[in-house]
């Protein structure tokens, strides 16, 4: 035997025969490979050795080989011409273009790396998931693994022999790279290595794909309505921008569920079509009618959102939700993570148009709001068609305005309305309907004389109502010589509006007197008034002064901030529309104490004269942390309180604006480090500092613990219908225990239950289903909402067991109830995900309200 030993690479380049590589592949000789970039070959070993005699290649000692992004290494790189096969051995690792490394003991291989045999397999794909084998074989796009294992967890770094979280081990794995499919021939499913389900075949996508027709992982759940439930949702990946999921779904107790979601994605968008029904099996499982839906043997819902930018500033959409009953999401839609249901007061259907400039914006949206719950009127909620907002900005350029300057901002509505039945409010007392105890009626349809002692308001239209506002505003802020920041501003505002309301219809819900809701009682509310159009025109002038004072301290950097504020208007009256549609929401704090309306909406604003005074002071911290402090009061200086002066719904009043001094608001923020914050907001009364409003958020990030409260307490407002003091307190944690291990919870109390405290009588469904008309009482600390929750998570899992209990209507009677459920959800990467959801049952509430129904909760 003839050898010639080659020290260089260009030696072996000029030889007969030559070392390459393609994805493991040793290769013909250079001169024979293609005159490309992509074809040439790179070779760094050692030594090297041609054998002419035997006709083989030999590379050792640290042997690299790139060939085609490809880089085969080894100890030891034999290439048999006669036989075209490759074998690397010793460290023998292979890394393909997308960061793939295959690790094996010895690859037996092609030129042409289609097909082959490798010892000892380990293969660590570039998205972190794992194969092995003793043995396996390639032929062509097909890989088989022999006795393999997969997973898409990490080894552990302190003990690699530690089992993984989660493998699946088969007879045989079978990788189609083609079909991007893996196949598993006798599979066991182990959890920290051990077997805990066996499956005879079973198939996935391969990890690297996004998107793959096939069944997805099964849902099981159990709701004593409905039985146990099993549903197999099957993915249907239509084109590269289309897909459709369908989940049949079969229940023990109620009829088959069927769930079909299509989405599609454009250019400029995308849009979904969700679709879902039932025929039910066991109608007795539900309250009947108005209680809830046992009367339905047909129910579903249909729900559709898209949303289409044809440009960068403008966007157009839709979210649509259409409900056989207002009940159904209640019935099949209560799964849940900690607190996280389907269960909201109505569903909100809109269809928008929106724009955006650097400095403008214009929203136009159409609204529908369906109900869904049982003690709500549908005829009462009304229709928007639409609402439209205008808002720009724009600066004046000084020496263009004789020196004037500043900033103009102009801000527009439209707001079109209309609903078919009038909304009243019963208060001092809160009543129900004589006939089923569900719905808020007036036993008097007609506003008190003395707004403080009403016991009927109207919160919403029956007819048609149309409101139009256009303001402008003007502001510049200069700086004295002295560090005075003044702010000048001047504004005008114009109103009309348009009220037609139904002076005929009756709606068949009765009171105590058998009196059906009427229509025509609204104009009670007015007046006397009955004109169908009216405007405002309202001007306005104030300026805004703050004087910064900066100090320095032992402990931080200090500014001290006193700031005062005065508004003129004419002394008009403050509701320039007949009724309030928008502006109901009124909260006087901090926020909005500089305001130059304090109302919340367009149909109410600040007319007269009015000062806002007040001040804040903030220490900066050297650790990052700060102490802020604010107070402030308002005054009203000339003109007619606005706050005083009630509508139809008696907004402003027990408001803390009401009186001519206004109460006190102040804010206290303490974050003495980056992990700890704490705000306390009150209002306090002008003459006693009595706390007429409490809020505290209180937030604390140490590792391992991070624990948010929240607490609230307002006093009564009998006014507005709150006859007593609303109290509340929210907690939510997580305790890390380790890194991979935690606990999490949250506990919601109603703190004002107890207020409600004696036996009181109660309509007579209540008697029906529960053998009294009588209920006890509830503690200080009485339960609304309650979650807890216990798992693990990893690179690879996610395993979480959560309980909740929270208030809904019991199911098979429409009462006020404690609903119990448990949520195991089991996530595995690249698996998929198993969910399973059982109900507890529920336990009706008998702690003290004084009526069976939601609304009636304090």
């Amino acid at each position: 035997m003839r050898a010639r030993r080659l020290r260089s690479l260009s030696a072996l380049m000029s030889s007969a025969a030559a070392l390459a590589t393609g994805a493991g592949v040793l290769a013909t000789p250079a001169a024979a490979a293609p005159q490309d970039a992509g074809a040439r070959m790179v070779v760094e070993a050692k030594e090297m050795v041609y054998d002419e005699k035997r006709n083989v290649v030999t590379a050792e000692g640290k042997v690299q080989i790139l060939y085609k992004g490809r880089l085969l290494e080894a100890d030891r790189v034999v290439y048999d011409r006669n036989t075209s096969r490759v074998y690397a051995e010793g460290h023998a690792q292979l890394t393909e273009r997308d960061g793939t490394i295959a690790r094996a003991d010895r690859f037996d291989l092609t030129d042409d790396f289609k097909t082959g045999f490798i010892e000892s397999l380990q293969v660590d794909a570039a998205n972190n998931t794992h194969f092995s084998s003793p043995r396996a074989e390639r032929a062509d796009d097909v890989t088989t693994f022999e006795m393999g294992a997969y997973t898409a967890c990490e080894a552990c770094k302190d003990d690699p022999s530690k089992p993984r979280t989660w493998q699946l081990k088969a007879k045989r794995i079978i990788h189609d790279n083609a079909e991007k499919t893996i196949y598993y021939e006798d599979a066991s499913f182990e959890l920290f290595g051990v077997p805990v389900a066996y499956v005879p075949f079973w198939s996935s996508a391969d990890p690297t794909v996004k998107r793959k027709s096939g069944f997805l992982t099964p849902v099981i759940t159990y709701r004593s309505q409905l039985g146990a439930g099993f549903g197999v949702p099957y993915f249907w990946a239509i084109s590269p921008d289309a897909d459709l999921t369908i989940t049949p779904t079969v229940f023990s107790r109620q009829g088959p569920f069927l769930t079909g979601e299509f989405r599609k994605r454009f250019e400029n968008g995308a849009f979904t079509f969700r679709a879902e029904g039932t025929h039910v099996g066991d109608q007795s499982a539900f309250a009947i009618a108005p209680y809830g839906a046992g009367d339905r043997q047909w129910r579903g819902a249909l729900q559709t959102r898209g949303e289409f930018a044809p440009n960068d500033r403008w966007r157009a959409g839709w979210d649509i939700t259409a409900l056989s009953d207002r009940f159904f999401l209640q019935d099949y839609k209560q799964y849940n993570y900690l607190l996280q249901n389907y269960f909201f007061r109505e569903a909100s259907s809109t269809i928008f148009l929106t724009g955006q400039g650097p400095r403008s914006f214009v929203d136009m949206r159409g609204y529908y709001f369906q109900v869904l719950s049982p003690n709500d009127v549908q005829a009462q909620q009304p229709v928007v068609h639409p609402v439209t907002d205008y808002n720009r900005v724009f600066d004046i350029d000084p020496a263009r305005t004789a020196g004037i300057g500043g900033q103009v901002e102009i801000d527009a509505n439209v707001t079109s309305t209309s609903a078919n039945v009038a909304n009243y409010e019963s208060i001092n007392p809160r009543t129900l309907d004589s006939v089923y105890g569900l719905y808020n009626v007036c036993q008097l349809y007609q506003r008190s004389t003395i707004p403080a002692n009403s016991q009927c308001l109207l919160r919403g239209v029956g007819g048609n109502y149309e409101h139009a506002t256009l303001s402008g505003a003007w502001k510049r802020k200069v700086i004295d010589p002295v560090g005075g920041v003044w702010t000048s501003f001047a504004f005008a505002r114009f109103v009309g509006s348009y009220l037609d309301y139904d002076r005929q219809g009756l709606f068949p819900i009765y009171n105590n007197s058998w009196q059906p809701i009427p229509n025509y009682a609204q104009g009670f509310f007015f007046d006397g008034q009955d004109q169908r159009f009216r405007g405002q025109a309202l001007p306005g002038v104030g300026a805004e002064w703050r004087y910064p004072l900066l100090a320095r301290s032992p402990l931080g950097g200090v500014v001290v901030e006193p700031i005062v504020q005065l508004v003129a208007r004419p002394n008009q009256t403050s509701i320039p529309s007949l009724v309030n549609m928008d502006a109901q929401s009124l909260v006087f704090d901090d926020s909005t104490l500089f305001e130059w309306s304090k109302f919340s909406g367009y149909d109410r604003f600040e007319t007269g004269v009015r000062l806002n005074y007040g001040g804040q002071a903030t220490m900066s911290l050297a650790n990052g942390g700060f102490v802020n402090a604010m107070v402030g009061q308002s005054s009203q200086i000339a003109g007619a309180n606005s706050y005083a002066t009630a509508d139809a719904a008696n907004v402003g009043l027990d408001s803390g604006l009401n009186s001519r001094v206004s109460d006190i608001v102040g804010r206290f923020a303490f974050a003495p480090a980056s992990f700890v914050t704490f705000i306390a907001k009150g209002r306090f009364d002008k003459d006693n500092l009595v706390a007429k409003r409490i809020d505290l958020f209180s937030t604390i990030n140490f590792d391992p613990i991070t624990f948010q409260l929240q607490y609230a307490n307002y006093a009564s407002q009998p006014a507005i219908g709150f006859d007593v003091r609303r109290q509340g307190m929210s907690a939510t944690g997580r305790y890390d225990l380790t890194k991979n291990y935690f606990l999490n919870g949250t506990v919601t109390f109603d703190m004002s239950r107890y207020l409600y405290n004696g036996l009181t009588a109660l309509p007579s469904v209540f008697t029906t289903y529960t053998g009294t008309n009588l209920i006890g009482a509830a503690p200080v600390f009485s339960v609304a909402a309650l979650g807890a929750g216990v798992g693990y998570h990893d690179e690879c899992a996610t395993l979480m067991v959560n309980y909740s209990q929270i208030y809904q209507p019991q199911a098979y009677t429409g009462l006020p109830a404690r609903n119990q459920s448990v949520m195991v959800s089991l996530q595995f990467r690249t698996l998929g995900e198993a969910r399973f959801n059982y109900g507890l049952g529920s336990v009706l509430v008998n702690d003290g309200v004084r009526n069976p129904t939601p609304a009636g909760l304090p």
